[in-house]
């Protein structure tokens, strides 16, 4: 199996991608809004990846996290609020604002699951930062570590109960990131105790089954290379100190933080330790180029992606009354501001 996360083209598969997938055998794959148009289309497209593999589990992720971060959009499936909303709540209500996360996790989780997408790209544990870049900013659930910790944890309660994966990112923190890493690699200058401080939610949700790196240079770490594709990163930052012994995929390898060819940045994401390679964007040279120059998956990694995907639980839920009961929880930020 090749250790790498892979996009597709269209709304159905094509004679090429199917050949190659079958005989490449990737770890999964990737869901984006090129891929979307209607509820029975989807399920037929994630049905078509399982038979092609003979692997009824099988890792099929999409960025659903609501707010502008959203691939399965209305009208076909409802909109979800972003992560500042629960934060406000947070506010006044601590514990609404948490259930009324995990409520919405979960009902988000339930259209996933109809779906037969099995992990979901969310929650992300980033620290928000004044006067840092908006890349992430609306998407945090706040600027207190242990706030974010949280209301985090209430998201990945909510997805497992809907039978969906949870994946924290982006470890070990972009909350602090001046330049947004889909265009330039951000450098964030920060001391090593300031950036301690960005570990907190993920050393807390350290047991989360899947996580995702960021494409961020910590010049108090390793001022040569992004946390991706940086050995001590990953080894030293997110295994050890952070504790992180899920399935690690790094962040989308087209993005314009990193240089070099996608199948040269995947060989360096895997030889600094993380587990998959993900390639979004389904450039069939990228992705014919990645599965010649990556290794057969590791027997560690394969363990940690089987332990993932058998960690949530049979989809169940009653998704309008959730989504009612957070929609009356989110409401008391509204009737406070009267």
């Amino acid at each position: 199996m090749v250790p790498a996360i892979f996009g597709l083209a269209g709304l159905t598969l094509g004679d090429e991608e199917r050949a190659f997938f079958r005989d490449a055998q990737p770890a999964g794959y990737i869901l984006f809004g090129r891929n979307i148009e209607s509820r029975e289309q989807v399920r037929a497209l994630t049905d078509e990846l399982r038979a092609l593999h003979g692997r009824e589990r099988l890792f099929v992720c999409i960025d659903q996290e609501g707010g502008r971060v959203a691939r399965m959009k209305p009208p076909v499936w409802p909109r979800y609020p972003a992560g500042e909303a629960f934060d406000r709540l947070y506010d006044l209500a601590p514990a609404s604002a948490i259930e009324a996360a995990r409520c919405n996790a979960a009902a988000l989780g339930l259209d996933l699951a109809e779906a037969g997408i099995t992990v979901d790209c969310y929650p992300s544990l980033d620290v928000r930062r004044p006067g840092a870049h908006d890349v992430i900013g609306d998407r945090a659930f706040g600027s207190d570590p242990m706030r974010v910790a949280a209301l985090g944890r209430a998201a990945l309660d909510g997805l497992a109960r809907a039978g969906v994966v949870g994946c924290i990112k982006h470890m070990p923190g972009h909350g602090r990131a001046l330049a947004d890493s889909h265009k330039e690699l951000p450098t964030v200058t920060a001391s090593a105790e300031e950036l301690d401080e960005d570990l907190r939610p993920f050393r807390t949700l350290a047991h989360a089954p899947v996580g995702m790196t960021a494409h961020v240079r910590y010049t108090a770490w390793d001022a040569g290379n992004p946390g991706t594709l940086s050995p001590f990163v990953v080894g030293e930052i997110i295994r050890e100190r952070i504790g992180f012994a899920g399935l690690l995929l790094t962040d989308d390898l087209d993005m314009q933080a990193l240089d070099g060819t996608v199948p040269e940045r995947a060989a360096r994401a895997i030889a600094a330790g993380c587990d998959l390679a993900l390639n979004c964007w389904a450039k069939m040279d990228d992705m014919v180029g990645i599965a010649r120059l990556l290794p057969t998956m590791a027997p560690e990694t394969a363990e940690r992606l089987e332990r993932a995907l058998a960690s949530a639980s049979p989809a169940h839920g009653d998704q309008a009354a959730l989504a009612a009961k957070r929609d009356r929880l989110l409401a008391l930020t509204a009737e406070s501001e009267v």
